[in-house]
């Protein structure tokens, strides 16, 4: 079962006289980890280390911390916390005493796992991005069925009939792609885009 979370966490701590912040918040796309960086810029800090995960991928940065001993361990803590579409920001502003890797390792890791513990967690629910086409006449019996269903979906009119993007969870998808071959007679068929997560 995978989470992600529900609202933007912050957890502060001090270590050895270096001020740690951890910043928690769900992301869905490269964009959104952009935007989240920019808006948490802070020239004041000595370092700003970061991890995310969105689906099967993964980025982190020491942010010149030595190698492995910061993004490494948050990306662990987001991990271990079985969340995905999820960012963790751990800003350090040195305080003087140098804490060793294994020091740092600790600081990060821990700063970013007591962050999650605080956050708010969802379960996140597979879906994938589904389209297909219909003749006019078909589309109010989809649109009923979309409807029903509380289906997001956005219709697009073309000299043919209607082209229909969805977004579906998994147990969705089978039922709709009978419905469709069912009114369209076999004509039309249901596609999946290959998107993994919400």
């Amino acid at each position: 079962m995978l989470f992600t979370l529900t609202t933007e966490t912050t957890y502060d701590e001090e270590i050895k006289k270096s001020r740690f912040q951890a910043i928690a918040a769900s992301v869905e796309n490269e964009q959104q980890v952009k935007v989240f960086l920019e808006q948490h810029l802070d020239i004041s800090t000595t370092h700003q280390c970061w991890a995310w995960k969105i689906g099967h991928n993964v980025r982190f940065n020491d942010d010149g911390e030595p190698s492995g001993t910061a993004g490494r361990p948050i990306l662990a803590t987001i991990e271990g916390n079985d969340l995905i579409n999820t960012i963790v920001l751990v800003n350090r502003w040195y305080g003087g005493i140098k804490l060793g890797t294994g020091g740092l390792v600790r600081a990060y890791g821990g700063c970013a796992g007591q962050c999650l513990l605080l956050a708010e967690k969802i379960e996140l629910i597979e879906k994938k991005e589904i389209y297909f086409a219909c003749q006019f006449s078909e589309w109010a019996i989809f649109q009923y069925e979309l409807n029903q269903q509380n289906i997001e979906y956005t219709e697009e009119y073309t000299v043919d009939g209607v082209k229909v993007q969805a977004r579906l969870q998994l147990d969705q998808i089978e039922v709709l792609a009978l419905k469709i071959q069912d009114v369209t007679r076999g004509r039309e068929q249901l596609k999946i885009k290959d998107e993994d997560y919400d």
